[in-house]
């Protein structure tokens, strides 16, 4: 297993940030569309999965980080819930749409993954050893 020394090295930070490029290109479809309440709604979750991860794993502690990581799966869902608005607006095809979601729901996944780790795990955290050290 590689070392975690900072968020960038988590993986699932990584995809949250790929999302908020892939994300970013449709802003600028959108704003041409003049979808502006959705471009709002979007841009103020968008960057909150990876925001919310980052600040959890600077925090240091394991209660703390799946706090935060609670936040960023909800920002997760709630991208993918305005997503399905764009597509009953038609402004995101089919096709664009399925391969969005796809990912998102991976995401999802992912960091739910990393709640049940970080819960069941004897490690607390970097201000922590083991729960039971002193």
């Amino acid at each position: 297993m590689e070392t975690i020394n900072d968020f960038e090295d988590l993986q699932v930070w990584r995809l949250a940030r790929e999302q908020c490029k892939e994300v970013s290109c449709y802003l600028i479809k959108f704003l041409a569309l003049r979808e502006f309440e959705l471009i709002s709604q979007i841009k103020r979750s968008w960057g909150s999965v990876m925001d919310n991860i980052a600040e959890g794993f600077e925090r240091g502690g394991n209660s703390e980080f799946i706090f935060f990581l609670g936040i960023a799966k909800g920002s997760n869902g709630e991208l993918r819930s305005q997503f399905w608005r764009a597509l009953d607006l038609d402004l995101i095809s089919h096709e664009n749409f399925s391969n969005f979601i796809e990912k998102n729901k991976i995401i999802g996944k992912r960091i739910n993954s990393f709640i049940l780790y970080l819960k069941n795990s004897e490690l607390k955290g970097i201000k922590f050893k083991k729960k039971n050290e002193s």
